[in-house]
């Protein structure tokens, strides 16, 4: 089995719904990243390119189902690069980097472009096909937007709750108080703005259409603010507000994997090596558990326990999840190994590109704070989780 590493990685910024980048269509939003990526490697031999593994939760619009073969096409870069779309929902393009990083490690490529992809503002809304033409009765549109649409009617009720609803059944199964989730959410919006002040987005972000940073960073945000927000998916006893979950949003994001002999082709040494990778899965209404086992299955497979993970980056669906995970894990909210930068409460979730923003960041900041060992993990709707372990082979 060959090494695998991470090379760079690189995102727009996330637009807002409806917001800066709602007129800009997902396929062109990963040919921009793609294209920026390239530029960044000047030495590489684009043809030396072995194939693009990009995640998309839609699929239904304008990403035309196979949108790393289309972005590829977009980005102008040569036709005999293949390209293939995986959908685990939320975690995409995480799965998309295992994919990419099975492939090397096979020893059956060498470079690999991975990454993810979503418009939320641009996804369409979608009718049954009738079973015969011009039925008599009315017909009923479904927002692709997110969540569950045109579902199988042999689906368990209980299973195909609203996410948000999900969520609230995971607060009242943990004891998970609307205190802790404002208090936490407020912690995102702060120290994403720190981030941006500080200069540690410059290199990872890249502008496009006038668009230079995450529309959804509120740095007033603080918990009087949030307690005073209405609850969204119960109105008596509920905790979920829009302050403590994540927004919808539109963006994409790449990251750039290969073997060590990848290393020539690009003229550049690699970030961090990926040692292990994790999913798990179970009752879909506690989808926000999910990224607990995977990540301990991960952990196990690297051969490494949490006390030596220096920085963690783990998706913010909803503040609950991220709470649930934290306490099974013994990990205090302001820890600082976790989310240092912001997190999706406050930098946005556009879905399939969530996993290489994740990825991408916990690269930068193992090389950024000297640590050695971390963990990008994400919960997934319909009851999944995923993670991966990497190294930084350079900290002392």
């Amino acid at each position: 089995m060959q090494q695998v590493y991470i090379y760079d990685a690189l995102r727009t910024p996330f637009g807002r719904l409806g917001g800066g980048l709602a007129g800009v269509r997902p396929d062109d939003l990963a040919a921009t990243v793609i294209q920026q990526l390239i530029k960044r490697h000047p030495d590489l031999d684009t043809a030396q390119i072995d194939d693009v593994v990009f995640g998309n939760a839609n699929g239904a619009g304008e990403e035309n189902r196979n949108v790393a073969r289309m972005a590829t096409l977009l980005a102008g870069l040569p036709p005999s690069i293949p390209g293939v779309t995986v959908n685990r929902l939320c975690g995409s393009s995480l799965d998309a980097a295992f994919h990419g990083s099975y492939s090397i490690g096979a020893g059956d490529n060498n470079l690999v472009i991975t990454g993810g992809t979503e418009s939320m503002s641009r996804a369409p809304y979608v009718v049954p096909k009738p079973e015969r033409a011009y039925p008599a009765g009315n017909s009923q549109m479904a927002s692709t937007t997110l969540g569950w649409r045109l579902v199988n009617p042999n689906m368990p009720k209980e299973w195909t709750v609203s996410l948000g609803e999900a969520t609230e059944q995971l607060v009242e199964k943990y004891g998970v108080s609307r205190e802790r989730q404002d208090q936490y959410a407020a912690l995102s919006h702060q120290r994403a703005h720190a981030a941006w002040q500080a200069g540690h987005y410059d290199d990872l972000v890249v502008p496009i259409d006038d668009v230079a940073r995450d529309e959804t960073i509120r740095p007033e945000t603080n918990i009087n603010t949030l307690s005073g927000l209405r609850t969204v998916f119960r109105k008596d006893k509920g905790t979920v507000t829009a302050g403590n979950a994540s927004s919808m949003n539109d963006g994409a994001g790449v990251v750039l994997m290969g073997s060590q002999a990848a290393a020539d082709l690009l003229g550049a040494d690699p970030l961090v090596r990926v040692v292990s990778r994790g999913a798990a899965a179970n009752e879909p209404q506690y989808f926000g558990e999910a990224p607990v086992p995977a990540s301990n299955l991960a952990l196990q497979r690297a051969g490494i326990t949490w006390d030596q993970v220096g920085a963690i980056e783990l998706n913010e669906a909803f503040a609950a999840q991220v709470i649930v995970n934290l306490d099974s894990w013994g990990i205090d909210l302001e820890d600082q190994r976790v989310n240092a930068w912001g997190g999706a409460i406050a930098l946005g979730h556009p879905l399939g590109a969530s996993g290489s923003r994740v990825l991408g960041t916990l690269a930068r900041r193992l090389k950024a704070e000297n640590r050695r060992w971390g963990l990008a993990a994400l919960c997934v709707g319909v009851g999944q989780g995923v993670a991966m372990v990497v190294e930084n082979e350079d900290a002392e």
